[in-house]
């Protein structure tokens, strides 16, 4: 990927955003939150550092998906664009589909393959991971 600033939003256009800086990582996404939350078998996200993401037009909407994690989506045509963990706020997940040049943003993992689906095939020439690929502690 360029440095270029990379672009995206929802699919009615009513929230578009930008995000400069190279990717911390970029995963695919097998639990079932994720699947509920995006009516996907899996969903491909983009980790930004916050500080080099922001909202250009529009503000989403947002909800807690579970305890402590933080979605947005657009109001008006429901589109997944983002999730948080609201105790780790220097960095934000873009759903990798919502950029305008998606294509440039090719996993490199995936991740909640334990909650896979049974059909779902994953990449074999990526790492696979049974649950999250960050280590965090326990009580986290």
């Amino acid at each position: 990927m360029t440095s270029a600033p990379a672009e995206g939003g929802c699919l009615c256009g009513a929230i578009r955003y930008r995000a400069t800086g190279q990717p911390r990582a970029k995963t695919i996404c097998h639990c079932r939150s994720c699947r509920l939350a995006s009516g996907a078998p899996t969903v491909a996200w983009v980790v930004w550092s916050s500080s080099d993401f922001a909202f250009i037009r529009g503000q989403p909407l947002h909800f807690e998906s579970s305890p402590g994690i933080e979605r947005t989506f657009c109001g008006q045509c429901g589109t997944p664009l983002t999730y948080r963990r609201i105790a780790e706020p220097a960095t934000i997940d873009v759903t990798t589909a919502t950029l305008d040049a998606a294509n440039d943003f090719a996993p490199t993992k995936e991740i909640w393959t334990s909650h896979k689906l049974s059909w779902e095939p994953v990449n074999e020439a990526i790492p696979q991971y049974p649950a999250s690929s960050v280590k965090r502690p326990q009580n986290v």
